[in-house]
């Protein structure tokens, strides 16, 4: 337990404690060894064809616009974590959303709707020391047969590490949602549910969300067969 940064969410911890039961709780390490691995997740069809000339992590604002994106301002962090629960520093996040409208930044999409031309649409983050990310962005929005969600990659270097999606935690329509029902294990699903909370000191109703990735190997890591 001592191993662990306590800013770990429930969520990331929740199938290790299942498993381990009381044991967990009182022997050093034992969560290091169980720490739940971020379900892998389709990457969908409409990763950006084309990149912005702004990729940061500010989706709010493209290059040095003035007017930001319509939507629910939400702060999206989080850390990036071996399945030792070791931080992963220098990794890159990328995120891709549909905008308020429920349009994405993919030709395929956006050229037969009225896309948000002041939304990014996509972002990136290098981790830092702690594997720690930050994104500001807006909360998700629901399409034409999709719940609300945030697409999320991890890189090293050249190497992807995991990608994956992340869910309004309790929207009615995850009960309908095909790619999330295809998470079959209950403790797995939960990894991928986010509470979008409101931040009490905001006088605009901005949100907080947290998601901590675990992802399986690493490129430092001996070559062993990945979890599907």
């Amino acid at each position: 337990m001592n191993q662990l940064d306590r800013n770990v969410n429930r969520r990331t911890l929740l199938r290790g404690s299942i498993a381990l039961g009381t044991l967990a709780w009182f022997s050093p390490g034992v969560f290091a060894e169980e720490l739940a691995r971020t379900p892998r997740m389709t990457e969908g069809p409409f990763y950006p064809d084309k990149l912005p000339l702004d990729t940061d992590n500010d989706l709010l604002i493209v290059n040095n616009s003035i007017t930001p994106a319509v939507g629910d301002v939400t702060h999206l962090t989080g850390r990036v974590l071996s399945s030792s629960g070791e931080p992963i520093r220098n990794t890159v996040v990328e995120i891709w959303q549909v905008d308020n409208r429920g349009v994405y930044l993919h030709s395929a999409d956006s050229s037969r709707k009225q896309r948000d031309t002041n939304f990014q649409g996509f972002g990136r983050c290098a981790t830092g020391p702690n594997g720690e990310y930050y994104f500001r962005t807006i909360k998700p929005v629901p399409y034409t047969g999709r719940t609300p969600h945030i697409h999320v990659r991890v890189k090293k270097g050249n190497r992807e590490l995991l990608t994956t999606q992340i869910f309004i935690n309790g929207h009615p329509q995850n009960k309908r949602d095909g790619v999330l029902a295809d998470i079959r294990d209950p403790f797995d699903r939960e990894l991928v549910l986010v509470d979008f909370k409101p931040i009490a000191e905001s006088k605009v109703g901005e949100l907080a969300a947290r998601f901590d990735v675990v992802v399986g190997r690493t490129p430092a890591e001996p070559a062993k067969e990945r979890r599907s």
